[in-house]
């Protein structure tokens, strides 16, 4: 079923842990039909956790970074693919509708943070931020959890990177400038499709392709190094953008590119398959035949190494499309190397003096 505005049409995918299954309830779902006799709209709530710390560590070695961030769990823009859905499994909720509608917030990240940095055992490395749930989801706007982090790394001189589909890391300029000035932070720019209609259901309540260029070209504008991530590529979906994405990402001041072939973890697979059948029922057999071919003969391959890039002679396909269009429009000349230098611990009770 689909509901105006969500990615999901489940709410009711199974549970690994046992947990009984996810129905519609007065206070989460409003079962009743609208005026139209469709859906009515799903409403979102906010829930206030209270972790003890903030910082999460990983060892990784499919990425680029060892510590992390995320200010919020679930993420309201919706996206059908996101790999983090199958987290709200842990809370008893639904990877479905529940992870759009039902997120958690965390005010008190700053504070934690302060505390974590001023360990007399920490060292610095970058930070990144939005890596399982966008930073700049439209709860920021109230919530401001993630412009309070920034204002710790301003502060501490910390070195850290944001990846979001959201303009509204615009909005912390002021912030964000004067560091890349010094070379402590950069901005990753999710954008896998530039066409508004796919847009609309594939991440539905995102930002528009348009908004998140005209983001890269003011951070780029104001001094930011900023990069662009067709993450995820959805084989015969949004295969076919992607030189365009790239060119269009370079004019607007992108300096690096990254792909990767979409993923089906856990929950994610069914949600996807539901997804395929509402909206693109005439090529979902097509569509998931291809990814198959793409993960070794399965919705998903779980297996460091090769689980990001993808096996077969789609993913070569695809790798040697992006590496073509990288050299031709000059992307990924430079590496990036962020600053620990300059780091200063959190000021105590006691103002620096210098």
């Amino acid at each position: 079923m689909r509901h105006a505005g969500r990615g999901a049409t489940l709410n009711d995918t199974p549970n690994r842990f046992g947990l009984a299954a996810r129905e519609s309830d007065g206070d989460w779902l409003d079962a009743r039909d609208d005026v139209d006799g469709g859906p009515a709209p799903v409403r979102t709530t906010v829930t206030i956790e209270r972790p003890r710390t903030i910082i999460t560590r990983n060892s990784s070695p499919d990425v680029p970074f060892d510590r992390s961030i995320n200010a919020y769990r679930g993420c309201e823009h919706g996206c059908i693919y996101c790999f983090a859905r199958p987290t709200h499994a842990f809370h008893d909720l639904s990877p479905g509708l529940d992870f759009e509608t039902r997120l958690f917030a965390k005010p008190d990240a700053a504070r934690l943070l302060r505390v974590e940095l001023s360990a007399k055992s920490y060292l610095p490395k970058p930070i990144a931020l939005g890596t399982n749930t966008d930073p700049y989801q439209p709860i920021e706007a109230t919530w401001r959890i993630t412009r309070e982090i920034i204002e710790i790394f301003h502060e501490t001189r910390h070195p850290f990177t944001i990846t979001t589909k959201s303009d509204r890391v615009v909005r912390d300029l002021d912030l964000i400038a004067p560091m890349a000035a010094k070379g402590l932070v950069s901005v990753v720019m999710s954008v896998p499709t530039i066409d508004p209609k796919t847009a609309r259901t594939l991440e539905p309540r995102a930002p528009s392709p348009a908004k998140r260029l005209a983001a890269i070209r003011a951070l780029s504008d104001a001094g930011v190094q900023c990069h662009v991530s067709l993450a995820p590529v959805v084989p015969q979906i949004t295969d076919h953008e992607m030189e365009q994405i790239l060119s269009a990402a370079a004019d607007a001041g992108a300096r690096r590119a990254f792909f990767m072939p979409v993923r089906l973890p856990h929950e994610v697979a069914p949600l996807f398959r539901a997804w395929l059948d509402a909206h693109h029922p005439d090529r979902a057999a097509k569509v998931m035949a291809t990814i198959r071919s793409i993960r070794g003969g399965r919705d998903n391959d779980p297996d460091f190494h090769t689980r990001m890039k993808g096996q077969g002679p789609w993913a070569d396909l695809l790798r040697t499309r992006f590496q073509i269009a990288c050299r031709k429009l000059g992307l990924n000349r430079e590496r990036l190397v962020l600053r620990t230098d300059l780091f200063r611990p959190p000021e105590g009770d006691q103002p620096r003096l210098l």
